[in-house]
């Protein structure tokens, strides 16, 4: 049985990740901030859906998390994010630098922290595999300036995990970034042409079968490669 650990799984992409993993049988971890949100999410998935409460910005709860597991995982999803100050507040010309911090914090350097919390864990599986879903805004192509924060801290991500990849490729462990599109979510708005569900099912099946072939590759949730 295939086991995935997934950040911030209480709603948006996240939550409809786990449903459509749990739908294929998989086991699934999941980390939410509080214990509030792990009863009402366990109750939502229900049976094979297993809540870790953890911030992902508070790198000693990660690595608590991770000693708490003593199962293998398979693929780690680093889904969790944030879209950073408001627009007017993340501008080159206005900047809320504290903002842009804590963007920085959740964006770029939580999904290292708790690949290299869990690494372990991931290195126990026959076919350990890296996820971390990215931004088309990221893309280096656009000089629009809008959202600079999140732009920023996702074109950061990118080289992290690029980096990444290149490590980790002597081990057998493949890991991507993944471009999920304009969602339907929270964070996307209502106006966006995707469907979370949608989005969710091609992410997993890019998890299902992602080889050391498309390590360091920028992917779209439909499994397309495009560029960084």
């Amino acid at each position: 049985m295939t086991t995935l650990l997934i950040t911030g799984a209480n709603r948006g992409i996240g939550f409809h990740l786990a449903r459509e993993a749990l739908n294929k049988g998989w086991r699934v971890y999941g980390s939410v901030r509080t214990e509030a949100q792990a009863e009402e999410t366990a109750a939502e998935l229900g049976s094979g859906f297993t809540s870790l409460v953890f911030d992902v910005t508070d790198h000693a709860a990660v690595s608590a998390a991770a000693g708490s597991l003593d199962a293998p995982v398979d693929i780690l999803i680093n889904n969790a994010g944030t879209i950073g100050p408001p627009d007017e507040d993340q501008t080159t010309l206005n900047m809320d630098f504290d903002g842009f911090a804590r963007t920085l914090e959740i964006n770029t350097l939580a999904p290292l922290a708790v690949a290299e919390a869990f690494l372990p864990h991931i290195r126990k599986s026959e076919n350990g595999r890296i996820l971390t879903v990215s931004s088309q805004m990221s893309w280096m192509g656009y000089a629009k300036s809008d959202r600079i924060a999140y732009r920023a801290s996702k074109a950061a991500v990118n080289k992290v995990m690029q980096g990444l990849a290149t490590d980790l490729a002597p081990e057998g462990i493949a890991v991507c970034l993944i471009d999920p599109g304009w969602v339907q979510t929270d964070m996307g708005g209502p106006t966006a042409n995707l469907k979370p569900a949608e989005v969710a099912r091609g992410i997993i099946n890019v998890a299902d079968t992602l080889t050391l072939a498309r390590t360091g590759q920028f992917i779209e949730w439909t499994g397309r490669e495009r560029e960084f």
